[in-house]
Formats: C-alpha cells, sequence, structure tokens
C-alpha cells in the first residue's frame, strides 16, 4: 500500500524545536543589525516615517531619527511577540499544515467512495467526536462515511451525547456483526483505535479491505499499513488533532450550521473528557477548546454533562469500595462479575477510588460477560494523579503480551486500561461454587501481577 503520508510520526509537541529556537535566534540577530543600522541612518528613518498616515508622519518629522529609529524598533519587537498562527508556534503549525495536507491529498484520491469508520467496541466522546468532524470533513470530497462500532454505549454522558446530538454513530454486534457486508465500502478508517480493540477488524482483513488512515492519539501498536498514519503519543486527545485539522481548512465551520454546531459540541466534550475536565490539558489542546467555543453549543454540552449515573454503576462503585485493597498509596479492587452493557462503569469506579485520602492510583477490573457471543473478558481500568507514574507502562509491564506480541492494555496520561480475554475457561456456567472459583483465581493472578510493581515487600492494609 503506498504511503501518502512520508512524515515521520509526530510526537504531539508543538512547541518549536532546539534546533528551530536557534534559528529563530540567528534570525533575531540579523533583525537587530539591521534596525542598528538604521538607527544610523536618518534617511531611512525619515522614509519610513512618510509611509504613515500624515499626522503621525509630521510628528516623526519633528522627532530625531534617533527617536524614529526606536520606535521602528518597538513595533518590530512587538511583532515577533505576537502569537503566531491559530496560537501555535511557526513550526508547530507547519506541522498540522502538513498532516492536513496529507489527509487532504487521500480524501482527494478517494473522492466519491464510501467508508467505514471504525471505532472501539466501547467508543468515547474522543472517538465518537474525532469520527464525526472526519465524516463531516469527507462530504467535502464527496465521500459517504459509516460510522460503527461492535461493543455499546454504557456510560451515561456517551449515551446522552448521540442521543442529544443525534451523532451518527451505528452498533453493529453479535450476529449483526457476523452478516455484515463490507463489500460496498472502498476502504476503512480507525479514529482514536488502532484496530486493537475493534471486533470488527477480523471482519475487515477477511474482506481484504483496505485501511485509508488510521488517527490516534495513544502510542503505537504495532505496524500500520494504512496509506495515511497520524499517530500522535503526545497530544492528550484525538478531539484536538481533528480540531487542529478544522482550522487548518480541511472544513470552515458554520455557526448557523446545526450539524456543525453539534459536532463542535461533540468535540469539545471529546477534549473536556480525554484530559480530566481541561484539568491536564496542554497549550494546544486549550487553543483548540478556544477555537471551537466560537461554535459549540453550551447549554447542550451542559445536558450532556449532566446525564446521571444508573443504578447497576453505582452498585459497581459500591463493590469497588467494599472491595478495595490499599498498598503503598495504591486502591486496588476487583468488582466482579458485570454484565457488557455495564462494562463502563469499571472507569467509572477507578474514578472515584483515585480520589480517596493518601491514594494516587487506583485499579478497577472485573469480568465482563458478553452474553450474545456466550464470552469472558478480565477488563480493568487505571487512575492516576502520580505524575512520575506512566499508566501505558505500567499496565505494559504488569500484563505483557498475547502470543501475537500484542499488549493486553496500554495507556495515556492519568489513565490506562487492559483487557484479557479467557480463553478456554470463559463462558457462562450455572454452577455458582464454580463461578466463585473462577473468579477468585483470575482475582489472585491480577493482584499477584499488580503487588510486582507496587511493591510486595511493604504489608498490605485490607479496609474490611
Amino acid at each position: 500500500m503506498q504511503q501518502l503520508n512520508s512524515l515521520k510520526p509526530y510526537d504531539g509537541s508543538l512547541l518549536m524545536t532546539e534546533t528551530a529556537t536557534v534559528e529563530s535566534d540567528r534570525e533575531s540577530d540579523v533583525d537587530a543589525d539591521r534596525e542598528r543600522a538604521k538607527a544610523k541612518s536618518p534617511k531611512s528613518a525619515v522614509s519610513s516615517a512618510e509611509l504613515s498616515d500624515e499626522p503621525s508622519a509630521a510628528a516623526s518629522r519633528r522627532s530625531s531619527p534617533a527617536q524614529v529609529s526606536s520606535a521602528e524598533s518597538g513595533r518590530e519587537s512587538s511583532r515577533a511577540n505576537q502569537p503566531p498562527y491559530n496560537g501555535l508556534t511557526p513550526q508547530g503549525w507547519r506541522v498540522t499544515e502538513q498532516r492536513t495536507e496529507a489527509l487532504r491529498r487521500l480524501l482527494e484520491q478517494h473522492r466519491g467512495e464510501r467508508h467505514l469508520v471504525l471505532l472501539q467496541d466501547f467508543p468515547d466522546p474522543d472517538a465518537l467526536s474525532g469520527a464525526w468532524a472526519y465524516r463531516l470533513i469527507s462530504e467535502q470530497f464527496d465521500i459517504t462515511c459509516d460510522i460503527v462500532y461492535a461493543g455499546t454505549l454504557s456510560h451515561q454522558e456517551n449515551i446522552a451525547l448521540v442521543r442529544l446530538t443525534g451523532l451518527p454513530a451505528q452498533r453493529c454486534s453479535g450476529q449483526a456483526l457476523k452478516e455484515k457486508d463490507l463489500s460496498h465500502y472502498q476502504g476503512c478508517v480507525l479514529i482514536d483505535n488502532q484496530g486493537t480493540t475493534t471486533q470488527f477488524m477480523p471482519l475487515v482483513q477477511q474482506a481484504n479491505l483496505p485501511i485509508l488512515a488510521v488517527i490516534d492519539h495513544h502510542t503505537s501498536q504495532g505496524e500500520l499499513k494504512a496509506e495515511f498514519v497520524d499517530l500522535r503519543p503526545q497530544t492528550r486527545a484525538t478531539a484536538t488533532i481533528f480540531t487542529q485539522y478544522l482550522q487548518a481548512g480541511l472544513l470552515k465551520l458554520d455557526s448557523s450550521n446545526s450539524e456543525h454546531i453539534k459536532c463542535a459540541t461533540a468535540l469539545m466534550h471529546g477534549i473536556r473528557s480525554d484530559t480530566n475536565r481541561l484539568m491536564q490539558a496542554q497549550e494546544e489542546d486549550f487553543l483548540a477548546a478556544g477555537y471551537l467555543s466560537r461554535y459549540y453549543d453550551s447549554q447542550l454540552l451542559n445536558s450532556v454533562l449532566q446525564a446521571s449515573r444508573s443504578k447497576r454503576v453505582m452498585d459497581v462503585i459500591e463493590r469497588s469500595l467494599r472491595n478495595r485493597v490499599l498498598q503503598n498509596n495504591f486502591s486496588i479492587a476487583g468488582v466482579g462479575y458485570l454484565r457488557y452493557d455495564d462494562r463502563d462503569a469499571i472507569p467509572q469506579a477507578a474514578d472515584f477510588l483515585v480520589t480517596e485520602e493518601n491514594v494516587h492510583t487506583a485499579v478497577v477490573y472485573g469480568i465482563v460477560h458478553d452474553e450474545d457471543e456466550d464470552l469472558e473478558v478480565v477488563v480493568g481500568s487505571l487512575r492516576t494523579n502520580k505524575i512520575t507514574l506512566d499508566p501505558d507502562e505500567f499496565i505494559k509491564e504488569a500484563f505483557g503480551q498475547d502470543t501475537h506480541g500484542r499488549f493486553f492494555g496500554g495507556g495515556r496520561s492519568m489513565a490506562g486500561g487492559f483487557e484479557i480475554p479467557m480463553g478456554f475457561l470463559s463462558g457462562f456456567n450455572e454452577n455458582a461454587e464454580y463461578t466463585r472459583m473462577k473468579w477468585e483465581v483470575y482475582d489472585a493472578q491480577v493482584k499477584q501481577k499488580l503487588y510486582r510493581l507496587v511493591n510486595p515487600e511493604n504489608g498490605i492494609i485490607r479496609t474490611v
């Protein structure tokens, strides 16, 4: 597959590199030499003043050449200190433009096609909003996009986001997934994932459907054979990446277009959710949010955020409190068996446990049962406020890789997750004693792997 963008993976930083800073300093030195030369030339100073409005020019002629030169130098300095285009540094904006142009070329080459946009099985606001933005951008090139996910929306805010905005994402799971006909698609696009967290990938590979683009802010999860790849592990949200595409001109948002307003609202929610309510946001996230603030609907976003937790979610949180074990400022809790539709209760429980006094990291996990497929998976979430703890490294070190070399989990700043298939032991059993024993085995195994990194030499403090 031909690579459209030969750029190296962008590291997410929009700050100038050391080399760029040196070049900028050199340019500043040259400008300073020019100003000193102007200061020695009265003719240059007067000539510059004569280009101004009449009153200013007259005032300049009454001033000494040195005063005029000083004023010009001040204006030059003021221009140098102005914020770069869209608030980014020159190098940062060049990178954004290069990526945007590469995506533009991809879409132009596939004009008039139909694309399958794949989200992770349990899509979050970052993925949902990014996919919607991609769909709107693609419409400029007469490309039709179907946004699909194979799991479910279980977090109350995700459900509210889709319902209140009419976000065009379709669920396709169980038998419908197996019978899904991909023959009328010319390619697929991965948004906020790299194919390792969606059940669609085996179907895509079986149909030989080419991967056209991968746009994600997580660390690389293996070799990606796609025409366009934009991975930015240091960027906090995929919604930030898509907002930069909009800023660079791939789509001009219209404040009178209701779909644009709703998409901008979804992107704002995506940035907010993946930056912990902007508390972990970087400069580029704030700049993206600032741009979206011209278009988003604050009342609509507030309605999404006010969605209440279900009783089942509250039950899982209560279970995590009851079962948690504290060790070296880690709070570790197994919550037993959960229905597939309640999977998002696990990260919400982790969000709650990490707020406890003297706890900097919380890990919550449980066995999620998919009744449609009669499958079970160990699912876990990590939340931390410890700056020196890297969730991605911690989870990969704790749980390792499968037989294909793929890690069972990973993370980003302050958050992570893991998913471990249960294989032969997967499946429902009516024998309550067997079910209890199976949970105890997996509970002990997960704790053992976590304690190895948490430092098992210190005593365990049980809360019950």
